[in-house]
């Protein structure tokens, strides 16, 4: 049978663009469908704009310090407006090198919304024209979930608004303690908007390891962002410009904009799956193999639409693998193990391998090394944050299982960390490594007592 393509990827962000240049490199005939703007979440509405606004939230505090290191400025102004013309002018130039690089590759692309039509076909929405492929890849990434039984979705912004929100609200309530309601808690703090944050668990960042939940948890309290927890909304009314957050203590805030950040799913709702055959799973997810196939045999999958670890560089390197293997004669199976990840709270967050809680689940016996001390730059100036270092050690065989750090360039340290817990370092090799001085990683190297908890008072 002769198809229109040898590939067609639908999402050109970053697992599809990867993967759809590899491809077309070969030769292959590739096109690929993206309804938005080439770049995906990550460049158009995530990690990239995310991180500029955490970058510009943050000179406001560093203006605060000005003072002890002997520099003299004039009152200061932050112009909102300004800041989103610059970033988004950037965020333009990105998506236009992903278009450009996939043209360049020899892919062609498509900028409207494509579905399947069956295991082979392909149907472009607004022009409505059709194409055979030999192999589809869906690429199509997430979208902000809502929260099941919560009214009043239409008052209520997700995080794809909050990066063009102008003018900024005065009070802003955030219903959710992963990290994009941490993130966008320090932001909208940063820029001197009262923050209210609200989450269902007892600390923010469920699933991180415990010490570094309560850090962040109390970082945010002490830098002025007020924290509800044990408690969630229940509906969202509008009253002329107020948004009335009802929560389900029967409690009521009254602020200007409410974000909902309850978490992301996959993006797969009508993109013609199921009239493919394709499975998925209770979450709307692709359900795929180790070499990123489905059910369908012309059909596969990479990325946030897999719901396996949804984060970019993850994307990019299954979208590889999926490449190598099917274009290249290459049979490649991505490792989804020590996978480094960050939080760009602030202080941020670098974490590479298990918490404690699940290192003693999985391996029983272990060792902690932990720290927590006022970084250098702090100690001119009088701020009190704290950073917090940890280790967490096999016992059997001094295998370092997991490090976790929230501090400033916490993230760009454990890239590096990770390289190491990758190949198995021990702790001895940790111990036996130069410290560098003065640096705040130099006490991942220098921590050499293991750590054990408080001693309960005895009775009198």
């Amino acid at each position: 049978m002769t198809f229109d393509f040898d590939l067609f990827t639908i999402g050109a962000g970053s697992g599809g663009v990867r993967a759809s240049r590899l491809a077309a490199s070969t030769g292959a005939r590739v096109a690929v469908a993206e309804e938005s703007r080439a770049g995906g979440t990550c460049v158009v509405r995530g990690c990239i704009p995310k991180k500029y606004m955490v970058y510009a939230s943050e000179f406001g505090r560093s203006i605060d310090h000005l003072g002890a290191y002997g520099w003299r400025v004039g009152p200061a102004h932050y112009d909102h407006r300004s800041f989103l013309t610059a970033m988004h002018q950037e965020i333009d130039r990105l998506s236009g090198i992903y278009a450009r690089n996939l043209r360049q590759s020899g892919a062609e692309l498509f900028e409207e919304r494509a579905v399947l039509e069956g295991p082979n076909q392909v149907r472009l929405v607004q022009s409505g024209r059709t194409f055979s492929a030999r192999r589809i890849l869906i690429a199509a990434g997430g979208r902000p979930s809502w929260p099941d039984g919560v009214g009043g979705r239409e008052h209520v912004l997700t995080s794809d608004e909050m990066f063009h929100l102008h003018p900024l609200p005065e009070r802003l309530v955030i219903f959710g303690g992963g990290y994009i309601g941490v993130e966008f808690a320090g932001i909208m703090s940063g820029f001197g908007v009262e923050t209210t944050l609200v989450c269902r668990s007892e600390r923010v960042l469920r699933g991180f390891d415990e010490d570094v939940r309560a850090h962040v948890h109390d970082e945010l309290a002490r830098k002025g962002v007020r924290v509800l927890t044990g408690v969630f909304a229940d509906r969202i009314e509008r009253r002329d410009d107020e948004r009335l957050a009802h929560l389900t203590d029967g409690r009521v805030l009254v602020c200007d904009q409410v974000l909902m950040a309850a978490g992301r799913e996959p993006y797969t709702h009508g993109l013609g799956l199921e009239t493919a055959g394709v499975a998925l799973d209770r979450h709307g997810a692709v359900v795929v193999d180790a070499y990123s196939r489905t059910n369908v045999e012309s059909v596969f999958a990479v990325g946030d639409v897999t719901n396996r670890v949804n984060l970019t560089p993850v994307a990019i390197r299954e979208g590889q693998a999926f490449a190598w293997s099917e274009f290249m004669n290459r049979p490649t199976v991505f490792d989804h193990e020590l996978i480094p990840h960050a939080v760009f709270a602030q202080p941020p967050v670098g974490v590479v391998g298990l918490s404690e809680e699940e290192a003693r689940r999985l391996h029983g016996e272990i060792d902690i090394y932990k720290t927590r001390f006022r970084p250098m730059k702090d100690m001119l100036t009088g701020d009190e944050e704290r950073v917090l270092m940890k280790i967490v050690v096999r016992q059997h065989d001094d295998r370092v299982l997991g490090v976790h750090i929230v501090g400033p360039d916490a993230p760009e340290i454990i890239q590096a960390v990770a390289i190491a817990v990758k190949m198995g370092a021990s702790k001895a090799d940790f111990d036996r490594t130069c410290a560098l001085h003065p640096s705040i990683a130099e006490e991942l190297v220098t921590m050499k007592d293991k750590w054990s908890p408080p001693k309960a008072a005895s009775a009198v």
